[in-house]
């Protein structure tokens, strides 16, 4: 299970509105530069962010976008939702309330599965941008790896 690159980019963005909370909107070029994310996929991706709610924009001189929201209230979860839709592993369906399956193994497999996704879900739940912004500054330890 991987976050899209869509995903990664949105958090990659809005992390860097978040690290430069200036008071005047931030030109979608700049974040490119900041981030290394290529311009024309990151306006596509901030749109949607922005159809999500997760910022706001301004057109014209001076314009570009903000946080909607404080980034202790944003959670990464929500950014990967806003471009990818619902954090699921596979849409490999549901087992079975019995456990009774077609196929040898498929319902626990599929119960792994599901597990799987709302474990994603509840860690990318647990972190907001304002989390994130703290460990790139140096204020708050790095996730402990994967073991």
């Amino acid at each position: 299970m991987k976050v899209s690159t869509r995903g990664d980019y949105a958090c990659r963005a809005l992390l860097s509105l978040t690290l430069h909370p200036e008071e005047a909107p931030t030109a979608v070029r700049d974040i490119a530069e900041r981030t290394g994310l290529p311009q024309p996929y990151l306006e596509q991706i901030l749109l949607a962010l922005k159809g999500a709610g997760l910022v706001r924009s301004k057109r014209g001189v001076g314009g570009g976008y903000v946080l909607a929201r404080d980034p202790s209230e944003i959670t990464l979860a929500q950014v990967v939702s806003a471009v990818d839709g619902p954090i699921v592993v596979g849409d490999f369906g549901e087992p079975h309330q019995n456990g009774a399956c077609d196929h040898e193994g498929q319902c626990v497999l599929l119960a792994v599965w599901a597990d799987a996704g709302r474990q994603m879900r509840t860690v990318l739940e647990g972190r907001t941008l304002a989390d994130v912004a703290r460990i790139t500054r140096g204020q708050a330890e790095w996730p402990a790896p994967a073991t």
